[in-house]
């Protein structure tokens, strides 16, 4: 197996033993981040072009890229970013192949080293269906954190709706609520920053 192979969230629940909690608005206390001059210009003009290609590569290039780009500017120097790297954490459970997006609380921009922070799984128009694939992410990053203790925050995102997960030991609180960018980018911001 590999994280594609989770198809559904109940999937990767009963594979990792994990206890969920859905929860409206699980992240309303985390501080919202304005967006700079910068980023603000770059997504007026790429989640029209990224919604008019309507591709997962386009919304991850055009959306969600310069997102985690202005996240890693903001939680510098203690920040790493990775595009569609391998974190193959535990082969035996299914827990290898590429990830669309890691942040990491480490320096280390040349490779993957812990504490991993945050993974964004892109889907091109099913929010839904990532779930399973992005639970089993978290939970392969988490194993190689080595470190059980540390929350690891996932997204699931078309670029222009994101759905949060956070994942704390064995339990794995989903945020019901979906976030719009650009109308909700200081939460989007806020979320993504919150583990720095």
């Amino acid at each position: 197996m590999a994280y594609g192979d989770f198809k559904t969230l109940n999937q990767a629940l009963a594979a990792f033993q994990l206890t969920l909690i859905n929860q409206p608005r699980l992240f309303q206390t985390i501080p919202l981040i304005a967006p700079s001059s910068k980023l603000q210009n770059r997504l007026e003009e790429g989640i029209d072009l990224a919604l008019a290609i309507s591709t997962e590569k386009a919304q991850s290039e055009l959306i969600i890229a310069p997102i985690l780009l202005e996240v890693r500017e903001i939680a510098q120097p203690q920040s790493s970013l990775f595009s569609g790297v391998s974190l193959n954490a535990d082969p035996a459970a299914g827990l290898v192949g590429e990830c669309d997006f890691i942040l990491s609380k480490s320096s280390n921009q040349l490779e993957v080293t812990s504490p991993i922070a945050v993974l964004v799984e892109a889907k091109n128009n099913d929010i839904k269906s990532g779930l399973g694939q992005c639970v089993a992410q978290m939970v392969g990053a988490q194993r190689f954190n080595a470190d059980n203790s540390l929350t690891i925050i996932g997204a699931v995102t078309t670029g222009v709706l994101w759905r949060f997960l956070r994942l704390d030991a064995q339990t794995l609180e989903i945020d019901l609520t979906e976030y719009t960018v650009p109308l909700q980018i200081e939460t989007v911001l806020g979320i993504l920053k919150s583990p720095f």
